[in-house]
C-alpha cells in the first residue's frame, strides 16, 4: 500500500499539473509557472505567521493570494512596457527572496524551509495520514491534491469555450464581450492552487516540470485542445509512474526521477512526433526526394 499511495499521489500531481499547464503553454506563459511555484513560498510563510500552523485552508489561501499577486505584478510591468521575460524575472526574484528572508527569520524552528519547498519528498507522503473518527483514510496529500484536481477539472469543463477563445484569440474574446482579464486570473488561481497543493509533497522542481513538460510534449502530438488536455494529463501520469520505478531501481530522488522521465518523454516526442518530430520530418523529406528521383 505504501508504494501504491506514492504512485497515486504522483499520478494526481502529473494529471492536475498537466491539464492546467496546457493553458500556460498555449498562452506562452510557461515561465510564469516557475515564478508562481517559487513565490507561493511567501504566501505560505505569511499564512504560517498568522496562524502559527502549517495545517488548514490558510496555507492554500496564502498561496492563492501570492500567486495572484505574482500574476498581477507581471501583467502590470508587462503592460507598462517592460518585456515579459524581464517582468517575470523581477517579480519572481523579489517575492521569492522576501519569502526566503521571512522563513530564515521567523520560521527557523519548523520544517518549512527552502530545501523542503524546492525538492519535496514524496516518499514521506504515505506517513502523513488523514484521520477521521480514529480511522485512517489515507494520506492528507491525496485528499488535498484530489480536491484541487476535481476543482481544476470542473472549472475547465465549465469554462471550456471561454478559456479556449481567450487563449487562442484574446482580441476576439474581448470583442465577444468575454471577461478576458477575469479568465486570465482564474487560470492563475488554478495554477497557484495546484502548485501549493502539489509541492508540499513533491517540491517545486517537479511541479514546474509537470506544469510545462507534459503540455509541451502534447503540443507536438495534436492540434486539438481537448486532445492536448488528455495527452498532457496522460503524459504527466506516465512520467510520475515510470519515474518512480526508475528511482526505485537506481536508488535516486523520486521527484528528480519523475521530472527527468518527463524530459525524456518530451525528447522522444520531439524526435519522433508524427507531424513535428525532427527525425520523422527528415525521413519524410528523404522519401519525397527518393520518390521524385
Amino acid at each position: 500500500m505504501y508504494e501504491l499511495w506514492i504512485l497515486i499521489v504522483g499520478g494526481l500531481v502529473g494529471a492536475s499539473c498537466g491539464i492546467i499547464g496546457t493553458y500556460l503553454v498555449l498562452r506562452r506563459m510557461a515561465m510564469v509557472a516557475d515564478a508562481i511555484s517559487h513565490t507561493v513560498l511567501l504566501g505560505i510563510v505569511g499564512a504560517f505567521l498568522v496562524s502559527q500552523t502549517l495545517e488548514g485552508p490558510l496555507m492554500l489561501l496564502g498561496a492563492l493570494i501570492t500567486g495572484l499577486l505574482t500574476a498581477f505584478f507581471i501583467q502590470l510591468l508587462d503592460s507598462s512596457g517592460v518585456q515579459t521575460d524581464a517582468a517575470i524575472g523581477v517579480v519572481f526574484t523579489a517575492l521569492f527572496s522576501l519569502g526566503v528572508i521571512l522563513v530564515s527569520v521567523y520560521a527557523r524552528d519548523v520544517h518549512l524551509d527552502t530545501d523542503h519547498v524546492l525538492m519535496g519528498e514524496i516518499s514521506f507522503v504515505p506517513f502523513n495520514t488523514f484521520e477521521w473518527n480514529g480511522m485512517s483514510l489515507g494520506p492528507e496529500a491525496f485528499w488535498i491534491i484530489s480536491g484541487v484536481f476535481i476543482l481544476d477539472l470542473f472549472l475547465i469543463l465549465l469554462l471550456y469555450k471561454e478559456l479556449k477563445i481567450s487563449t487562442f484569440d484574446p482580441a476576439l474574446a474581448a470583442a465577444l464581450g468575454l471577461p478576458v482579464t477575469l479568465l486570465h486570473y482564474i487560470v492563475m488561481s488554478m495554477v497557484s492552487l495546484t502548485t501549493v497543493a502539489s509541492f508540499d509533497s513533491v517540491g517545486a522542481i517537479l511541479v514546474v516540470a509537470m506544469l510545462i513538460v507534459p503540455p509541451a510534449a502534447a503540443y507536438l502530438l495534436t492540434e486539438k485542445l481537448s486532445h492536448m488536455l488528455i495527452l498532457s494529463a496522460g503524459i504527466g501520469v506516465l512520467s510520475s509512474t515510470a519515474g518512480y520505478y526508475i528511482a526505485k531501481a537506481l536508488n535516486v530522488s523520486i521527484s528528480g526521477s519523475m521530472a527527468s522521465t518527463a524530459g525524456l518523454i518530451f525528447l522522444l516526442v520531439f524526435l519522433f512526433s508524427p507531424s513535428h518530430g525532427v527525425i520523422t520530418r527528415k525521413i519524410v523529406q528523404r522519401r519525397i526526394v527518393n520518390d521524385a528521383a
